[in-house]
């Protein structure tokens, strides 16, 4: 009997049959079912109860990490994604244990593939306890707010975040210090602090954010708090508990 039973799932009939090839090669393979979608792929691996499937990313409709979603617990075999994803995907894969394919993939790579999957079934035929941080991972990154719709004097303002200076508490509102101009908007800061790339922008007190790229300077005051200079020649105190984490993010840490 096959030591290794695979479900093979992809849109593209073209690299089902590629994939299906080069399993043919392998003596200890059986391929117990194909899937052209997310749909069919739930079903096969819940009827199947398959080793290992390779599985595409992106699909119309139900995409790969809809059909993991989609599976209980002890229904998930372990996945090798098919995918033409970004780097962040590759990286996010290489740290953890299991594999991808990506395409358009050689025979040298898919062999690579599958012979990590066998190593990890050999340790063992439990199911993979990193897949639920793999998926976290591989979801796509949050994407913060490149841009800003302010409400300001009963009209819309668009204001560019890397058009922003530093945003300062104001009561219930923010006043939002870009190159344009001012503008008093009715958020928290936590709430404005949320939208905003952490790598762009940082906190440095309860009530001020400020545009890592306008720091020009920094200089100890009393107590372990420090004023910032921006740019546009603007102080800022930066309060002792912040201190720590916006030097780390100054740097780039």
């Amino acid at each position: 009997m096959p030591d290794l039973r695979v479900i093979l799932v992809d849109d593209e009939p073209l690299v089902r049959s590629g994939m299906r090839s080069l399993l043919d090669e392998e003596g200890d393979v059986e391929i117990v079912a194909e899937a052209r979608n997310g749909v069919e792929a739930v079903a096969a691996i819940r009827e199947h109860k398959a080793d290992v499937v390779f599985l595409d990313v992106q699909m119309p409709g139900m995409n790969g990490f809809d059909v993991v979603a989609a599976l209980e617990p002890d229904d998930r075999p372990w996945i090798v994604f098919v995918t033409a994803y970004d780097e962040y995907a590759i990286r996010a894969f290489d740290v953890h244990a299991l594999d991808y394919v990506l395409k358009p993939f050689d025979a040298e790579r898919f062999r690579l593939a599958l012979s990590r999957a066998r190593a990890r079934i050999a340790e063992s035929r439990g199911k993979p306890s990193q897949l639920e941080a793999l998926l976290a991972e591989l979801r796509p990154a949050r994407r913060y707010a490149d841009r800003l719709l302010l409400k300001h004097n009963g009209s819309v303002v668009v204001v560019l975040a890397t058009e922003i200076d530093w945003i300062e508490a104001a009561d219930n509102y923010v006043k939002v210090h870009a190159r344009n101009g001012r503008y008093m908007v009715r958020e928290s800061i936590k709430s404005m602090e949320s939208k905003l790339n952490p790598s762009e922008f940082a906190r440095v007190h309860r009530s001020a954010i400020v545009n890592l790229a306008r720091v020009r300077a920094m200089e100890p005051v009393a107590a372990g708090e420090y004023t910032i200079t921006l740019t546009t020649g603007q102080r800022v105190t930066l309060s002792r508990g912040y201190r720590d984490s916006f030097r780390e993010r100054l740097e780039g840490l």
